[in-house]
């Protein structure tokens, strides 16, 4: 039996990272947690580019362009959709996710989805370097294990 695993170890690393402008007050907070968790596991500020979306909405878009490229290693999503009350919430995150997920398999880079969907700003912030830690971190962390895992499996034939 085989198994593979991937890890954290980033030096030489290239992450793009992409995030939604709207809820910026918890969108730079999830931004700032993946900085950190990508620094704290060896990827140079240097090897980080970071392109701000209008919105979650648009956030596929950004990263299809970015996992597109070959520039990068892996491609982060940061958003906040905020429930409202409206539909509208639905329709965003579920676009957002579904987006996000196409924009990686178009690329077979990996594409993470680093995008809150809460109920209200208390809970978003909570998670944005709050109680509940800083989900923009675990967004970074699985960008690299899944970095180094696809680079250990089998190329697509």
């Amino acid at each position: 039996m085989t198994e593979f695993r991937g890890d954290t170890s980033a030096r030489g690393r290239r992450i793009g990272v992409a995030v939604a402008r709207f809820n910026e007050l918890v969108t730079r907070k999830l931004l700032e947690g993946a900085l950190e968790g990508l620094r704290a596991h060896g990827v140079a500020d240097e090897d980080v580019d970071v392109a701000w979306a209008p919105g979650a909405f648009e956030l596929p878009t950004v990263a299809r362009r970015l996992a597109a490229s070959r520039t990068y290693d892996a491609v982060i999503c940061l958003g906040a959709v905020i429930r409202g009350e409206t539909a509208h919430f639905e329709h965003v995150a579920a676009q957002a996710a579904t987006g996000i997920r196409e924009a990686a398999e178009a690329a077979g880079v990996p594409v993470i989805f680093g995008v809150l969907t809460t109920e209200t700003l208390e809970q978003a912030l909570a998670r944005a370097g709050g109680d509940h830690g800083n989900k923009g971190w675990d967004a970074a962390i699985a960008a690299l294990e899944m970095a180094s895992l696809l680079e250990q499996l089998p190329k697509e034939a």
